[in-house]
């Protein structure tokens, strides 16, 4: 009966320990900075201005035609050595294609997802995700094989494959 008693009183100190510092380390609300606006004590509110600078960082403007498409599940790609599972990479893609092309790439998506995990594991296979895996070698030939399948199945509508995480978990 006591153990369990010592369990519920440190379950409740955890509890409200963790809400503490939860409320402690609450970033704080921001603040709206009012400006009069016009007649009769109009407000209005003011945001910050941001600077050229910090509005695009690629260097490179924005494709009004294009738009970017997130494949909805991850790429799991086993790595096998000497028989046996050695390691898993795991990526997300997302894809660059014509603005209004959306529900094509999602009405397409399995067989994007086949074509590409095909892709994938000939990438495995051939030693791509072994060693140093992200050199931008490496990347690029990856990335330009799944642009070539991919295009194969969406067509001219589809500019680039984007690689956006990837992760590699060894055993």
């Amino acid at each position: 009966m006591k153990s369990i008693l010592i369990i519920l009183i440190l379950a409740a100190v955890g509890i409200g320990a963790g809400a503490g510092a939860g409320m402690m380390l609450r970033p704080p609300p921001e603040e709206l900075v009012m400006a009069p606006c016009g007649d009769e004590g109009e407000v209005a509110e003011s945001h910050p201005e941001v600077p050229p600078e910090a509005e695009d960082t690629t260097g490179e403007e924005a494709d009004p035609t294009r738009e970017y498409v997130k494949l909805n599940n991850q790429f799991i790609v086993p790595i096998v050595e000497d028989g046996r599972v050695a390691s898993m990479v795991v990526l997300s893609l997302s894809l660059e294609v014509e603005i209004g092309q959306r529900e094509t790439v999602y009405s397409r998506e399995p067989k994007l997802r086949d074509s590409f995990l095909q892709v994938l594991f000939d990438h495995a296979n051939s030693g791509g995700f072994s060693g140093n895996f992200t050199t931008g070698t490496k990347m690029r030939r990856l990335s330009e094989a799944l642009k070539e399948v991919g295009r194969k199945v969406l067509g001219a509508t589809l500019t680039d494959v984007l690689i956006i995480d990837i992760v590699r978990q060894d055993s």
